[in-house]
């Protein structure tokens, strides 16, 4: 577990509920995401994980509850002011530009920090210029970080699904958050793309501090990189706490991991 010198959690979610036309989809959802700490939410499809991601950064509003992020309460905080306090976004479902470079991407995702106005972009004035300037090394830093330097001038497109979804995170990280969402990052990969990206995972909380919030379906990985593991059912909060005990959970794995997963455990 890493060192944490403030005591205030990084994140935590207050008894927040959410409905789509009367139906639950998350209900009095409580707890909290230490500093510098990878937290797993697991759980069937339609437990609510994806939603509670969108509501921490800011695309849903929930029907009552509340986050607290770094001390500071918000009842809704859209996504704009969620990227800007901090919070950055991977989806399940690779939301790059394909027919833009690599180094294009994680520019984009720096565009939201953009204090330029429109005038000044477009007679390139000089804190345009600026602007421009300090991204473009920014994103370089980035892609050396993920060893994606030689995909720089290359189409998103045409590269592996693996790569493209390094350039993904490299993206998310490029704005420099303190709090990193992933929905699913190993979704649609073979054993050895999900060991890469996991360990990608794991430099990012180290080196950086960050402190990660993620989807995952692949318990194994669950178990060996996160430090808190949340688990979902329908809505509601069936158990929480530290790998070991989720895995030793009879409720969690009768639900969820079953025998093979509990053997893999054991």
């Amino acid at each position: 577990m890493p060192m944490r010198e403030d005591p205030l959690p990084a994140l935590e979610v207050r008894n927040v509920s959410l409905s789509f036309k009367g139906v639950k989809a998350i209900s009095d959802l409580t707890f909290q995401v230490e500093r510098q700490e990878i937290c797993a939410l697991i759980g069937p499809n339609g437990a609510g994980k994806s939603s509670l991601l969108n509501i921490l950064n800011g695309v849903y509003v929930p029907d009552s509850g509340e986050i607290v992020f770094e001390g500071e309460h918000f009842r809704r905080m859209h996504p704009l002011e969620a990227a800007r306090r901090g919070i950055g976004r991977g989806f399940q479902n690779n939301a790059l530009f394909s027919g833009m470079s690599v180094l294009d991407n994680v520019i984009a995702g720096l565009s939201r920090h953009s204090r330029a106005t429109l005038v000044e972009e477009a007679f390139r004035l000089p804190r345009a210029r600026g602007e421009e300037r300090r991204f473009r090394e920014r994103a370089h830093e980035v892609l050396r970080l993920f060893d994606l330097e030689r995909h720089a001038a290359t189409l998103v497109g045409t590269l592996p699904y693996g790569v493209q979804k390094k350039v993904e995170i490299a993206r998310a990280i490029a704005a420099e958050p303190r709090l990193l969402l992933l929905d699913e990052p190993l979704a649609g990969m073979n054993a050895a793309e999900k060991q890469e990206i996991a360990a990608v995972i794991a430099r990012l909380n180290t080196e950086l501090k960050l402190t990660i919030v993620l989807i995952e379906h692949d318990i194994g990985i669950v178990l060996k990189l996160a430090h808190h593991v949340v688990v979902l059912d329908y809505g509601r909060k069936l158990a929480d706490g530290p790998p070991e005990a989720i895995r030793d959970d009879p409720d969690v794995i009768a639900a969820y991991l079953g025998s093979e997963h509990a053997e893999i455990a054991a």
